[in-house]
């Protein structure tokens, strides 16, 4: 009989510290860093390879923030991967809680399991090597009680990861301990001595024994999880849990909710908890630092992505996405332009990046929530410019799509078609607009833009009036569900 195994993909992290190619609305998982897929669907393809001669996998089953469920529906369908199920969070609380949604979900048809926990937003080179790894991790995980962490082998004193301290020996030894982010003398000791690994945050376990733990550990947890669970809706593959039940489950990693605690407590709890080592070109692509380690470099170990020019630079990374970018003499340092922000960062310093995104959020600015290209389930907005009393965007919709049927108190807008067909809703008419038609839509006139057609539908919209923020919306019929 084959091992039943539940992919679990935690897609539900903001990624502050890649600011500002990731953004709270956009965060880093989504984003192509490396290759040419993004790392959630990097994620999801080495979750599928799984499947051996005694292992059979199911489809994922995705954790994530109630904002990002069309980005992640989006990136599914690309990769043509129909998902288990997408567990909606309301707001976030951790990854304790996202994994024990993912175990309450995989058990509600009276099945147990292994599940396999990975975040959404790491990248391996060697995806033979994570899949030989991780199916040995599945078959030691089928063994009652067992837990299995996967340890990645450090190949520098690293000082932006956790590390597990494993006993010595081959195999899949007991963990002795978890020790937190070491300074750079204690991360050169642990690289000496040879029994620390990296805590990479994958889990193997069966659904229940995650269950178990918990209530052992942290019944609050559990109990107040399961409440939200109980109170959930479904909305095709979408799962949502009860939100104000949610918002009562205390915030609290694996980590410290359960696996910390069981080192060493196999007589007490019946828990084993055990390591596997990986060296499989791993990276969590935490800060600008480690896409600068995993990216491919010239022979001045130099890092370009976009319209780049260098010129007697060393060891930087520059990365272009709206127009040419050029540096010169510059050393060990980080450059990021997006047509609304520009980052420039000493190379060393990229994990205080998230110190700027702090700073925008109480100065209460955009830019660490959208970019000025904003994605929609319907399509995606572009913020191309702005003044006094206007605004102009490009706004592209898919195939069959449709905006909401709404008003707006504040501004009109002038809309006119750069390619594909519009049906265009403006109070009592229903008119279709190809390219170079236009219509106008005064203020406080109901109406709707949809793309009846098979290619997209691009327009520009031009809205003046006093008060242009996107909050000036009265929606009378969506089809995505928002108020």
């Amino acid at each position: 009989m084959k091992i039943p195994v539940q992919p679990v993909v935690m897609a539900g992290g903001s990624g502050t510290r890649l600011w500002p190619l990731s953004r709270a609305g956009y965060p880093k998982q989504f984003l192509v860093l490396s290759g040419t897929t993004s790392l959630l669907q990097q994620s999801v393809e080495r979750m599928c390879g799984l499947d051996a001669p005694d292992i059979e996998v199911a489809a994922p089953l995705v954790v994530g923030n109630e904002e990002h469920r069309f980005l992640v529906l989006d990136q599914l369908r690309e990769m043509k991967v129909e998902p288990k199920a997408v567990v909606l969070e309301p707001m976030g609380r951790n990854t304790a809680p996202a994994l024990t949604l993912a175990a309450l979900q995989a058990v509600s048809d009276g099945t147990d399991p292994v599940l396999v926990m990975t975040p959404a937003d790491q990248t391996v080179t060697d995806t033979p090597a994570f899949t030989e790894v991780l199916r040995a991790a599945v078959r030691l995980a089928a063994s009652e009680g067992r837990i299995v962490i996967l340890g990645i082998t450090p190949d520098r004193p690293e000082t932006g990861f956790g590390y597990v301290q494993a006993q010595a020996g081959d195999g899949a030894p007991e963990v002795v301990r978890f020790v937190e982010k070491p300074d750079a003398d204690t991360a050169r000791r642990y690289l000496a001595e040879g029994n620390y690994y990296w805590n990479g945050g994958m889990f193997v376990l069966r659904a229940s024994v995650w269950l178990a733990a918990l209530q052992r550990f942290r019944p609050d947890i559990l109990a107040a999880t399961q409440a939200a669970f109980a109170a959930r809706t479904h909305d095709a593959v979408f799962i949502r849990p009860g939100k104000a039940e949610f918002a009562a489950v205390p915030s609290e990693s694996i980590d410290y909710a359960v696996m910390e605690k069981c080192p060493g407590s196999l007589a007490q709890t019946g828990i084993d908890l055990r390591m596997l080592p990986l060296s499989a070109g791993w990276n969590d692509l935490g800060a600008w630092e480690a896409v600068w380690q995993v990216a491919a470099k010239d022979s001045s170990g130099n890092v370009a992505q976009g319209d780049v020019l260098l010129d007697d630079s060393t060891d930087t990374l520059v990365h272009a996405t709206s127009r040419l970018v050029s540096v010169i003499g510059l050393h060990d340092v980080v450059v990021v332009e997006t047509p609304d922000a520009v980052l420039v960062s000493d190379r060393a310093r990229s994990q205080d990046v998230k110190k700027v995104v702090g700073a925008l959020g109480n100065a209460q600015r955009g830019e660490h929530q959208l970019h000025r290209k904003v994605h929609r389930p319907w399509g995606w907005y572009d913020s191309i410019d702005h003044g006094e009393r206007f605004q102009v965007k490009r706004i592209m919709v898919k195939p069959g799509a449709s905006l909401s049927l709404q008003k707006h108190h504040h501004r009109a807008e002038h809309w006119i078609v750069v390619s594909g067909t519009a049906e265009v809703t403006n109070g009592d008419q229903v008119i279709l607009l190809t390219e170079n038609q236009s219509t106008y839509i005064p203020l406080g006139q109901v109406h709707r833009l949809a793309n009846p057609g098979k290619v997209p539908l691009e327009i520009i919209e031009v809205q003046s009036g006093s008060y242009l923020g996107e909050d000036d919306i009265v929606r009378f019929e969506d089809t995505y569900g928002r108020s």
